[in-house]
C-alpha cells in the first residue's frame, strides 16, 4: 500500500494545522483503546489515523468535536429554564376571587422583616431626649 501523504488528506481537512491536530488526536484515541476502522498493515497509530482520515472512515467533523470536548475544562450543560408565568398575563383567568391560597417561591424584604419581628419580642431601648 502506498504511503499516506498530506495531499491524500488535505481535500478532507482544508487546513494542514487542523489535519495535524485531528490526526494526533485520533492516534491518541487509538493508543487508548479505540477501535480502528481499517486494517493496521503493520502501521503505527499516527499513520493509521492519517489513513482513516484520507479514506473518510472517520469523520473529520466528529474528530474535531471530540478534540474540542477533550480540551474543555468546564463544560456548560444546557438546561431548560423554568417557565415563570408573566405578571399580569391572563389576570383573573382560572382564579376565583375568594381564592386566598398563595404560593410564592420568593419572599420580599418587607415580609421577611415582619416575620422576624414576630419571632422575638422587641428589645426595649431607652430613648434619649438630649438632642
Amino acid at each position: 500500500m502506498a504511503r499516506v501523504t498530506v495531499e491524500d488528506c488535505i481535500d478532507k481537512v482544508e487546513n494542514r494545522f487542523d489535519l495535524v491536530l485531528l490526526a494526533s488526536h485520533r492516534a491518541r484515541m487509538i493508543s487508548s483503546g479505540s477501535q480502528i476502522t481499517l486494517d493496521r498493515d503493520n502501521d503505527k497509530n499516527p499513520v493509521v489515523a492519517l489513513r482513516e482520515i484520507a479514506e473518510t472512515t472517520v469523520s473529520p467533523g466528529d474528530l474535531k468535536e471530540d478534540l474540542i470536548h477533550s480540551l474543555q475544562k468546564y463544560v456548560e450543560v444546557d438546561e431548560p429554564e423554568p417557565e415563570v408565568p408573566l405578571i399580569g398575563a391572563g389576570a383573573g383567568a382560572g382564579v376565583e376571587a375568594d381564592d386566598t391560597e398563595v404560593t410564592a417561591d420568593r419572599m420580599t424584604e418587607e415580609e421577611l422583616l415582619k416575620g422576624l419581628e414576630g419571632l422575638a419580642p422587641p428589645e426595649e431601648v431607652p430613648e434619649e431626649d438630649g438632642e
